[in-house]
């Protein structure tokens, strides 16, 4: 399922030759068009035509218009269920190509080559693909696993340091709900850089790999993944609607600080535990000023989460470092509580 790609992209190609596909539909950004795909088309051997794809970037482009545009472009190209398309790129082009993929024609089969940070360890795997609607993130979308995720860890060479950082806040949420000693081999690191985080990489997509091979359907262990989410997606939706969107690491490593606390609220863990943990992820990440939304605002918005159910707001939380929780309801005092303490830490 998950393949680290060597220098001549061998495997990739083997793949391409058992699975004889009618055509190939290769799915690029204008980042990815101009730093990754050479590299692709380079190493590419294959007798099967193929037509390349190319959208604007951005988490703003990942709508309901933007997938009609692609299913659109997809018929004109004759595309037949025995296509294959390649999701070549960060989270939008794996979320999106995976959605546009897995409902036309009723789905045909496609595979990521995730080329930042955030796309090798979560959202190239797991299945999980979606759109965003009305500033919702993910709201709509499917479940369906891509053929092969082919990681080339040097595709991390071309990208900014910010989307370093964003990718990386995944990795230290895989720790926390699952892996002490990669949560520890993660936070003792000086600084973040693409040598220093390779040797990384692939431990935290098996983390989530292995999560998912549990629970594919996210009805009982795959709900630890959304760790620091419920507060960090609300807050990246409130964002988006400014016009100011935020990367979703940062959104996350922010959901994560106040879902430590809900943490030590819910008496899973202690106030030492949970400033010990607060303050190894703040290592990595700035402060975002959160003031201009009001509590109900941001608690509206985590009620429209698709993870809720029956009006209430559900929650995982850390028991400990490497343990988590799932299912727990959080009283909207308790919500406004941990956004208050997060406000404080400026």
């Amino acid at each position: 399922m998950i393949s680290v790609l060597d220098q001549d992209f061998s495997q990739l190609n083997l793949f391409i030759t058992d699975l004889k596909p009618t055509k190939i539909i290769i799915l690029v950004d204008e980042n990815t068009h101009e730093y990754c795909l050479p590299v692709l088309l380079g190493n590419l051997e294959t007798e099967i035509p193929f037509e390349i794809i190319e959208i604007e970037p951005g988490e703003d482009l990942k709508t309901i218009e933007t997938a009609s545009q692609l299913w659109e472009i997809l018929s004109e190209f004759e595309v037949d269920r025995k296509s294959l398309m390649i999701n070549l790129g960060g989270g939008v082009i794996t979320d999106l190509g995976g959605f546009v993929a897995s409902t036309y024609k009723r789905g045909i089969k496609f595979v990521n080559i995730p080329t930042t940070l955030l796309g090798m360890c979560d959202a190239s795997i797991g299945g999980k693909t979606g759109i965003d609607h009305h500033f919702l993130k993910n709201i709509i979308g499917t479940f369906a696993e891509p053929e092969e995720i082919f990681v080339y860890p040097h595709f991390l060479k071309t990208v900014p340091y910010v989307e370093l950082r964003s990718g990386f806040a995944e990795m230290l949420k895989h720790g926390l709900i699952a892996d002490q000693t990669h949560w520890n081999d993660l936070t003792s690191l000086e600084n973040l850089s693409a040598e220093s985080i390779f040797p990384l990489i692939e431990n935290s997509m098996r983390i989530k790999q292995t999560i998912i091979e549990q629970d594919f359907k996210e009805q009982n262990i795959r709900k630890t993944l959304n760790f620091g989410h419920t507060v960090g997606h609300a807050l990246e939706s409130l964002f988006l609607q400014q016009g100011k969107p935020i990367p979703h690491g940062e959104a996350v490593a922010l959901g994560m600080i106040c879902e430590t606390y809900l943490s030590f609220l819910a008496g899973n863990i202690s106030n030492d535990k949970a400033e010990e943990i607060i303050g190894n992820i703040r290592k990595f990440y700035p402060y975002i000023a959160i003031s201009q939304f009001t509590d109900e605002r941001i608690v509206a918005l985590m009620m429209n989460d698709k993870k809720n159910s029956s009006g209430k707001i559900s929650f995982s939380l850390l028991k400990s470092i490497g343990e988590c929780t799932f299912d727990s309801e959080m009283s909207n005092e308790q919500i406004i509580s941990a956004l208050n303490y997060y406000q404080n830490l400026n």
